[in-house]
């Protein structure tokens, strides 16, 4: 990657965290990276992977989680704090990206027990199969990992299909209807304290794709190296800390139990 446009991009990027209640345009920020709007535009697109203004949108959406979770501020504030001029809008999308509302998000203190999947298609011979390995950054360290197959570069809203890992090495995701889609994979270490916080320095992700899935296929391959989250990887908005936190539990107790923890641990499908 073209060491000037990274650079770039992240001068864009410092700017955003610091000027999220600001109504920042494209014209603000190809300034800051010093090209015009186009070619800044698509300098962006192919560093970070989304647009200038969905970045914007997700670190303004990660500053919400993390506001909610540590401050008494209520929502109405939080909104506005984030650059939104309509708490009913800022509710809606906050609801759509994470997966739970604001009021939610802060009563459960960002647990959540589940994340529902699926691409609403019921004709089983449509759906295909995805599986490949996860290669880890933490060397032998046990992990918790999120794998889910999505629209877009950026993990939020509801995945195609999921999966959580208690380590790295061989996943596999059932279920998947036809398109093409992006897989996300996001972890931290377990007994790490980034469990159960938004924002973390020990966060590590991987994405493959976009993958094209026809009808019926076995898709074998699409392997993920994780690596250190960075400044020019999208925020993750769903509240998968909070879920791995939830499957650590359940593996722990399972585990109790039956003398062997399971290798799996299958979030709900919805």
């Amino acid at each position: 990657m073209d060491s000037t446009a990274e650079r770039a991009v992240k001068r864009v990027i410092s700017v955003m965290e610091t000027s999220l209640d600001e109504q920042l345009t494209i014209d603000d920020m190809a300034k800051v990276a010093m090209f015009s709007k186009f070619h800044f535009s698509r300098i962006f697109q192919r560093v970070t992977g989304i647009s200038p203004g969905r970045f914007l949108s997700a670190l303004r959406l990660q500053q919400a989680k993390q506001l909610l979770v540590s401050t008494s501020f209520n929502v109405s504030d939080i909104s506005l704090r984030v650059g939104y001029t309509s708490v009913g809008t800022f509710s809606s999308r906050f609801t759509r990206s994470v997966g739970l509302s604001p009021t939610t998000y802060r009563k459960q203190r960002g647990i959540t027990t589940h994340i529902s999947s699926g691409g609403g298609y019921t004709a089983p011979d449509a759906l295909a199969t995805v599986r490949g390995v996860i290669r880890p950054h933490y060397g032998d360290q046990r992990e918790l990992i999120f794998c889910g197959l999505f629209r877009d570069r950026i993990p939020e809203g509801r995945p195609i299909s999921c999966t959580v890992l208690h380590e790295p090495g061989p996943y596999l995701l059932e279920k998947v209807p036809p398109g093409m889609w992006y897989l996300l994979v996001h972890s931290v270490p377990v007994g790490s304290p980034s469990l159960g916080k938004a924002v973390s320095a020990d966060v590590a992700v991987g994405t493959h794709g976009p993958l094209t899935v026809r009808r019926g296929a076995m898709i074998d391959g699409a392997d993920v190296e994780l690596k250190p989250a960075s400044t020019l990887d999208p925020p993750v908005l769903m509240a998968l800390l909070d879920v791995r936190t939830a499957a650590l539990q359940r593996m722990a107790a399972r585990a109790q139990a039956g003398g062997q923890p399971p290798r799996l641990a299958e979030p709900a499908a919805g």
